[in-house]
């Protein structure tokens, strides 16, 4: 929760924004800084232009056996004329996948799987672009991680919406099923079961779908009922501590059984 009261706190955040990168270097720098880690951290750039030039994504990888898990959220925000601190979308998220990154590791067993922790830049669509052309304007670092990647993740691990008070996060349409049981699996094992009820909500076009497109077994955490979605009212206040401890436990647990445990 610190780290997400620090990335609200840099205020809005959009892609190819100066407080972005700068925040950008924090993140990379936490990522790297857990001593005893063998994580290899890099921004990965790609291809932009416009005023939202110079977008990158920031990747810790964990050197393991292939095909590797990634679990990644976005770490930009949208643009609001108003600022938009996005506390839920996706600052909780992006606090998720660093402290995965740092203790994960040393609850895996040896000869574990390779892990990929990705923050993406660049999910949030530009402004002009309309809904319809959602998956083509927007999900940049996620498209462009696909794409250099192809092949190489066997299974990916969305965090979204993963922090709301009394969260309900239920399949998200377009994830894939199996992997998602497994996940609900995980959640009986470190008692958030009521987190993850059963169920399906709509489908979403997330960072998760590049992925998708290329047949890797990908699921998206996201309670797409939280009433503070896209508004400036996406704040701190609106977060459960608790919720966002139950979410990174199941997925440090889903990864663990990934790996050959229970």
């Amino acid at each position: 929760m610190s780290l997400v009261r620090a990335q609200v706190a840099v205020g809005q955040r959009p892609a190819g924004s100066p407080q972005l990168r700068d925040l950008a270097v924090t993140l990379r720098g936490m990522l790297a800084a857990e001593p005893g880690t063998p994580l290899r951290v890099k921004f990965e750039p790609f291809p932009s232009s416009g005023p939202q030039q110079g977008l990158r994504n920031i990747v810790a990888v964990l050197p393991g056996r292939a095909p590797a898990i990634l679990i990644g959220a976005h770490y930009d925000t949208e643009w609001h004329p108003r600022g938009f601190v996005g506390a839920n979308d996706s600052a909780a998220g992006t606090a998720a996948v660093v402290e995965l990154a740092r203790r994960l590791p040393a609850e895996l067993p040896a000869g574990h799987r390779e892990i990929r922790f990705v923050l993406f830049d660049g999910e949030e669509d530009p402004p002009g672009c309309t809904d319809r052309d959602f998956q083509f304007c927007a999900l940049r670092g996620s498209r462009a991680y696909a794409a250099a990647h192809p092949g190489e993740v066997g299974d990916m691990i969305l965090l979204d919406y993963i922090a709301n008070r009394d969260a309900k996060i239920r399949r998200e349409a377009n994830s894939n099923a199996g992997l998602w049981e497994q996940l609900r699996h995980a959640a009986d094992e470190v008692g958030a079961e009521d987190v993850f009820p059963p169920g399906a909500q709509g489908g979403v076009i997330d960072d998760h779908y590049p992925f998708l497109a290329q047949g890797v077994p990908s699921i998206d955490l996201i309670d797409f009922s939280y009433p503070y979605a896209d508004t400036v009212q996406d704040t701190v206040d609106k977060l459960d501590p608790a919720v966002l401890d139950e979410v990174g436990e199941t997925v440090a647990q889903l990864v663990v059984n990934l790996n050959g445990g229970s």
